[in-house]
């Protein structure tokens, strides 16, 4: 007896029901949190501890970076050459700092570890950019999960630790990369800023308990 007709409708009723589970998945596409993009209002927050503050970047034009300071805690529409320190489009996300590049600041991965368990950050393994590079900081390129099914970048809840451009600290998680109606582009983190300088990111009486 020839097999082949069985082979060929084993194969045919295969490739079908992958297709219908891939369609069964993308029926199932998760809703991924939405943030709408911060108000621009750029203030120096001095000397002192700010956070945990969540802030909303519009980062959605594919040609325009957009500049943040942990200093003024805000978005910097028009940033001199050191009053930023990362810089966001679409899902790259860069720093202020390495060849090429006027400040000081650099990244560097903590894990997955909880946000509040990261008490302080490193004095040094910091890494800036790459010589005028328009790729993500290599730290941080793989902030995100891509669903071949739903796709959409999920965080994978990693902490980063920060060097700001003028050598001070903070830790930043980021929370979502869409904003209302589930459109790309709007980039939300997390973070806390430590405004007196050196790596402690909790109050003195936080970090006894």
């Amino acid at each position: 007896m020839d097999e082949n007709p069985w082979t060929l409708r084993l194969i045919v009723g295969g490739i079908i029901l992958l297709a219908v589970a891939y369609v069964g998945f993308s029926l199932q596409r998760p809703e991924p949190p939405t943030f709408a993009p911060s108000p621009v209002a750029a203030e120096p927050v001095g000397e002192r501890l700010v956070g945990p503050r969540t802030y909303t970047v519009d980062a959605a034009d594919p040609e325009q970076w957009v500049y943040f300071s942990f200093e003024r805690g805000s978005v910097v529409e028009e940033p001199g050459i050191l009053n930023w320190d990362l810089a966001f489009r679409r899902f790259n996300i860069i720093v202020n700092g390495g060849d090429g590049y006027a400040g000081g600041a650099g990244l560097l991965d903590l894990g997955p570890v909880p946000f509040d368990s990261v008490h302080s950050v490193p004095d040094d393994g910091y890494e800036g950019n790459p010589a005028r590079s328009d790729a993500s900081n290599p730290v941080i390129e793989e902030w995100y999960d891509y669903s071949f099914f739903s796709h959409l970048l999920m965080p994978r809840g990693h902490v980063y630790a920060v060097r700001t451009s003028d050598g001070r600290h903070a830790k930043l998680e980021i929370l979502s990369y869409y904003c209302p109606g589930a459109l790309p582009g709007c980039l939300t983190f997390r973070y806390v800023y430590q405004g007196a300088g050196g790596p402690a990111l909790v109050h003195p009486l936080q970090d006894r308990m």
